[in-house]
């Protein structure tokens, strides 16, 4: 057994009113109590809205300013504006936003943030829908995933939001899992010590939404990435690529089969799944050999 090195800093209470096994309360504990308490919160309508809760009863212990849900981004540039301000320019500006509010309904904001090079961390939790107000499908709703609005499955893939994002030139794009917690703790430190727009994705798979038990979420998350349905990697500055787990172990059966959402999958749709799935890792395990490669040539 493997050891996990953690230190809890009692920033994120018991209490809150997230479901039974949430992986987005667990990964709200990991990022808080990484990043520490010289930090503000800004919170979109989203899970993680009612997660943290109202003044004054917020189950995080840091400065949580709830705003409208296509201005996480906006909002959080004005808060660390105003701390550089008032000569407090190491705190920390987090958004923890939700992928309706990223993928959809904030990616204006985003963007604009991420072209400005706005000095703050922007968090999403990637549950690959809009959970909180009946699960219906984003952008970020994997190809034929049932949801409220796509009740024979989804006829679109998910939108690649990091690519979009290293478009940008973005410093910093990561995509993290509790499942990987050491790894997720790292990247959160490594992203706070970057000046700049930093973008973090956290997978989390949604016990009521995707139809997974109760006490399953991490085991989910594990198998995503192991699939490579999620592949945990970082873009630096737009072109620097790094894989941070390189072993596709698993085939995407496994994955599918935890989730009420792909029940009515048949064998060619999976099949279909599989092909697009091992089409993104070849690209990604491409982009990142010559990112190396051309990292070498520099040096």
């Amino acid at each position: 057994m493997n050891y996990i090195e953690y230190k809890d800093l009692d920033l994120f209470s018991a209490g809150h009113v997230a479901c039974s096994g949430c992986i987005e309360s667990l990964s709200i504990r990991i990022i808080v109590n990484t990043i520490g308490s010289d930090a503000v919160a800004v919170v979109p309508p989203s899970c993680g809205a009612v997660i943290c809760g109202g003044y004054p009863n917020s189950s995080v212990s840091i400065p949580a300013f709830h705003t409208t849900l296509e201005s996480a981004a906006a909002s959080a540039s004005g808060v660390k504006r105003s701390l550089v301000a008032q000569g407090k320019p190491d705190t920390t500006v987090i958004c923890l936003a939700g992928d309706g509010g990223t993928y959809d309904i904030g990616f204006q904001a985003l963007s604009s943030a991420v072209e400005r090079n706005e000095d703050i961390l922007y968090i999403c939790f990637d549950n690959e829908g809009y959970m909180n107000t009946g699960g219906q499908k984003s952008s970020s709703t994997p190809l034929q995933a049932v949801t409220g609005s796509t009740p024979a499955g989804k006829i679109s893939p998910k939108k690649n939001l990091v690519e979009i994002l290293a478009a940008h030139n973005i410093p910093y794009v990561a995509t993290v899992s509790a499942a990987h917690s050491e790894d997720f703790v790292a990247k959160v430190k490594k992203a706070k010590e970057i000046r700049g727009t930093k973008v973090i994705v956290v997978l989390i798979p949604c016990l009521a939404g995707w139809g997974v038990a109760d006490n399953a979420g991490i085991k989910v998350s594990r198998l995503a990435v192991e699939s490579a349905v999620f592949p945990l990697y970082e873009v630096e500055d737009g072109i620097k690529y790094t894989l941070n787990h390189t072993g596709k172990t698993r085939t995407v059966d496994a994955y599918l089969a935890e989730q009420k959402r792909y029940r009515h999958l048949t064998e060619e749709t999976v099949a279909e799944i599989q092909a697009g799935v091992d089409r993104e890792w070849k690209r990604l395990k491409m982009k990142t050999r010559i990112s190396q490669e051309l990292q070498a040539a520099e040096d």
